[in-house]
């Protein structure tokens, strides 16, 4: 499905709508500058560790992100073994030599928790000179880093696997819709040659698994180079999904390591709770594509048409099959329940340092359990204080996106209130609240239900009259428009 934009021209509404975005960091109390404290530490900062005994800078290593990036965490290399399979390496930015565990950068670091991309510029975890310059593995950069490696089947499952630091050097840094043109084109030699293979095998094993992936339209507020905004409505494109692939892969590698070692952090969720699931099926049936009663629900969501308008709602609701992920630590017992459901797997969050606080002990675990020494006392001392941290930084981020997301919708409508527009009902709150989504522009709303009338089901569209759109708040409101219901 292509991208669906949204701009916002230059206007006193977005003159309003950039005083509002600026006001969020203070109203959600976000991080701000760096101290002098951290950045003087960040600045000397150089590896801590001694050099690493292997270098593999002659190894064609390449990175694959949204454009424009400077925070590049992975790079990898997939090449294929005589005989069929593959053999993949998956290089992991090496922040943990250049945070003094106990500095000043690390006590910023577990402040914020993870980077916050807000409209109006991105906050980052790390100071730049850590970010960016030191740890990001950008192309033609002498880099250290935690090197995943993994020979595969032909079927995409791990025969063997291993884990070193060592020096490294991307070759070129992809973006995400330049490759998808790339492999459509049918370009069959270079870094991407064996990332669809390894993608579509590494699918069936998390089919094999009983995973699923909800691969949910991504909708992203985006500045662009007028200093307007946009809504970016999107799936994401299949080098997305393959290269996810490989970050999923490494989860449940060093995961695996941890459990053997008897200490460490999983990224856990439990599986559906019936209830849910119930409903869930509800939804479905009501949207028009019912889940089948003997289908896997990773079958059943794999399954949907993207190109359909109903698997939008469809997806969203299966987000409540996907609830209740958090973090759990251990250290000699490990967790009663270690999986991840919708990896269907015990996984740990390891591949995103630069950009997530918890990867960097994953991380620093897994490599000491891989060559067989201690783990690092002041590791195995903080393991207790990451649970809280993650969370608090996950709501944090939630918070941001969801308040500007509301703002940039509400400047969009700003000049239109009481026009009419055509929606479809996402879903219904209690027995007077819709959920709505509009045609255009890509805006997602409260709706009063219609009064007098059946209450309209998910899927259902409807037009709707917009009553108000406040800017600095984000408040958006809508009541039924006159007529019969719009066609399906």
């Amino acid at each position: 499905m292509p991208a669906r934009r949204t701009h916002l021209a230059l206007s006193t509404a977005q003159s309003e709508l950039g005083e509002a975005l600026a006001a969020l960091r203070t109203e959600l109390e976000l991080p701000g500058e760096f101290s002098p404290e951290v950045l003087t530490e960040a600045e000397a900062a150089r590896a801590a560790e001694p050099p690493p005994a292997r270098d593999l800078r002659e190894l064609a290593f390449v990175t694959l992100d949204p454009a424009g990036a400077r925070d590049l965490d992975q790079a990898f290399l997939i090449e294929p073994r005589a005989g069929g399979g593959w053999l993949v390496r998956y290089a992991i930015a090496d922040v943990p030599s250049f945070v003094r565990p106990g500095g000043a950068v690390d006590a910023e670091a577990r402040r914020r928790g993870q980077s916050l991309y807000a409209a109006d510029g991105m906050i980052p975890l790390h100071p730049p000179v850590i970010g960016v310059d030191h740890a990001s593995l950008l192309p033609g950069e002498d880099r250290t880093a935690y090197v995943w490696s993994f020979e595969l089947d032909d079927r995409g499952a791990v025969q063997r696997s291993g884990l070193e630091r060592a020096l490294v050097r991307s070759r070129a840094q992809l973006d995400y819709e330049s490759a998808q043109r790339a492999v459509d084109g049918g370009e069959h030699d270079g870094p991407l040659a064996e990332l669809p293979a390894f993608g579509a095998a590494r699918l069936e094993q998390e089919r094999l698994r009983g995973g699923a992936s909800l691969d949910l339209p991504d909708e992203e507020v985006v500045r662009d180079e007028h200093g307007g905004y946009r809504i970016e409505r999107r799936l994401p494109l299949p080098v997305e999904t393959w290269n996810a692939q490989l970050s999923i892969l490494t989860g449940i590698e060093a995961a695996r390591l941890m459990l053997e070692g008897g200490v460490g952090v999983l990224r856990t969720m439990p599986p559906p709770a019936p209830d849910a699931i119930a409903a869930f099926r509800t939804r479905a049936a009501a949207l028009g594509l019912p889940w089948p009663e003997r289908m896997a629900y990773g079958d059943y969501l794999r399954g949907l048409d993207r190109r359909d308008p109903r698997t939008g709602p469809v997806l969203r609701a299966a987000a409540s099959l996907f609830r209740g992920a958090g973090y759990e630590v251990f250290d000699g017992t490990a967790p009663a329940d270690p999986g991840q459901a919708a990896i269907a797997a015990p996984y740990a969050h390891v591949t995103a340092p630069i950009r997530r606080l918890v990867d960097r002990w994953g991380l620093v675990a897994s490599l000491a359990i891989a060559e067989g020494r201690p783990v690092p006392a002041w590791l195995r001392e903080s393991l207790p204080e990451l649970p809280p941290l993650m969370q608090a930084a996950a709501a944090r981020a939630s918070r941001l996106e969801q308040a500007t997301l509301d703002r940039v919708e509400a400047a969009l409508l700003a000049d239109r209130v009481g026009e009419v527009f055509e929606a479809t009902v996402v879903e219904a709150r209690g027995e007077d609240r819709l959920v709505v989504q509009l045609d255009e522009p890509a805006v997602t709303a409260n709706c009063q239900a219609p009064a007098g009338r059946p209450m309209p089901r998910a899927g259902e569209r409807m037009p709707i009259v917009l009553e108000h759109a406040d800017i600095r708040s984000g408040s958006i409101g809508f009541r039924p428009g006159g007529g019969a219901a719009l066609p399906s």
